[in-house]
């Protein structure tokens, strides 16, 4: 398995590929991530790519690994990144 883009290498993959600054494109994905944290709470798509959620987690019990003793888990809000169905098939194949 091979190590993951960093930020520095997707900026500059993407500059190469549409022509533009290496500057230019940190800006960019540093809008997108901007724009991606404020407007998560509504649903926030990347199309192709997918879709961050705000989700409401219930209450429910759960278990102290540690002890096993009974315990109470509060409901949350969380956030799911759920993938796009283009991308399972450009990734997976099928």
């Amino acid at each position: 398995m091979g190590k993951p883009l960093s930020k520095s290498q997707l900026a500059a993959a993407l500059a190469d590929k549409v022509g533009i600054t290496k500057k230019q494109a940190v800006l960019a994905l540093d809008t997108l991530t901007e724009l991606a944290y404020k407007n998560a709470k509504n649903s926030f798509t990347i199309p192709g790519i997918g879709k961050l959620v705000l989700v409401n987690r219930k209450a429910r019990m759960g278990r102290n690994p540690k002890t096993g003793e009974a315990i109470k888990i509060p409901a949350k809000k969380v956030v799911k990144f759920r993938v796009a169905k283009a991308a399972k098939v450009a990734i997976l194949g099928g």
